[in-house]
Formats: C-alpha cells, sequence, structure tokens
C-alpha cells in the first residue's frame, strides 16, 4: 500500500511538473511528456488525467483523429473511471468534428441513453439536438432542447438550447407546445348562409 501511495505520489508530482512549466510559457503541456507519464505510471490518477489532456490537446489542435485514439485508449484502459464520460463524449465529438454523422449520433445517443445522470449527459443531448436539427427532424431536436434548458436552466449550454429551441420554433410554429396551426382566413372558404 505504501508503495502504490507512493507511486500516485510521484506521477501526480510528474504530471504537476509538465503543467506547472506549461502554464509559464503560455502553451498546452506536450503530449510528448504527458504520454510519458501515462506510460511511466499506469493506473495513476495522473496517468488518467494525461491521456484525458493529450486527447484534448489534438481535439484543440484539430486532430480529430488521434484525439479519438486518446480517448478510446482512455475508455479501454481506465473505463471505470469517473472521468470515463467525458472519454465517451470526447469519442462523440472526434466523430462528429470528423464528419461520421452516424457514429456520432450513435454515441451521443449512448450516452444519453446510459449515461444520463452524468456531468456530459447535458452536452451529449445539446449535439445529438443539434445532428438531428441538421437532419430535418425537428420534433427529435425540440425534445432535447427542452430536456437540455430544463436540466442546466442557469447554465451556458442550457442557455444556448434555450436559444436554439426559440430559433426552432420560428422556423417550425407547429412545434411550439399548445399551438395548432391554423391554416388563414384567406384560405378558408366563405361560410354559407
Amino acid at each position: 500500500i505504501w508503495r502504490q501511495n507512493e507511486s500516485q505520489v510521484d506521477a501526480s508530482e510528474a504530471l504537476s511538473k509538465i503543467i506547472s512549466s506549461s502554464l509559464t510559457g503560455a502553451a498546452p503541456a506536450p503530449n510528448e511528456a504527458l504520454l510519458k507519464v501515462a506510460n511511466d505510471y499506469p493506473g495513476s490518477d495522473a496517468a488518467k488525467r494525461a491521456v484525458l489532456m493529450v486527447a484534448g490537446n489534438y481535439f484543440a489542435d484539430g486532430n480529430y483523429k488521434d484525439a479519438q485514439t486518446q480517448f478510446e485508449k482512455f475508455l479501454r484502459d481506465y473505463r471505470e473511471s469517473s472521468f470515463s464520460g467525458e472519454a465517451l463524449l470526447g469519442v462523440a465529438a472526434c466523430k462528429d468534428a470528423q464528419g461520421k454523422t452516424d457514429e456520432a449520433l450513435a454515441a451521443y445517443k449512448d450516452i444519453v441513453d446510459h449515461h444520463s445522470s452524468e456531468s456530459v449527459a447535458p452536452e451529449a443531448r445539446f449535439s445529438l439536438a443539434r445532428l438531428y436539427e441538421k437532419q430535418n427532424k425537428p420534433e427529435l431536436a425540440r425534445d432535447l432542447y427542452l430536456q437540455v434548458a430544463q436540466m442546466d436552466a442557469n447554465g451556458a449550454i442550457g442557455s444556448e438550447a434555450g436559444m436554439r429551441l426559440a430559433e426552432l420554433y420560428a422556423k417550425n410554429p407547429a412545434l411550439v407546445p399548445g399551438k395548432s396551426v391554423t391554416a388563414s382566413p384567406m384560405a378558408m372558404p366563405a361560410s354559407q348562409p
């Protein structure tokens, strides 16, 4: 137990050095150094964070294929981690960014269906709604935007969902709850006496 604790401390110190040196240089932590921490201290909390940081760096750089590889590595190695939801969302976002719409839909839907209580669920719902909207499935998009707006009423993504919902209603008035679309008076036949 003592050795295991010492290894965790060593791993955390190694990761902290990388992060602190990158903060002074105003650049993200170098992927090679982060991967070295992950390889030198497998199973440690620092290794988990390092793999996610590498994936995030690749994503931020627009290197979605390598980002997806790192998120998938995280899921293979650390599936039971409390950060697995972030990795699942990362995989979905990478597929989305690569234009793999059907795969992204399935990945976002998996999060919504099987990880609905995790912190990434609102973002997955929002992204799924956005893709449904692109596929001209406004009813499905509406329902998800409503859920996000309610789940995160005071947060940024909830606010964004509310705005997208308002735009969706403007384009599709029939989707507004409680409103029925009636024909205009000009199109109605004249009443017979």
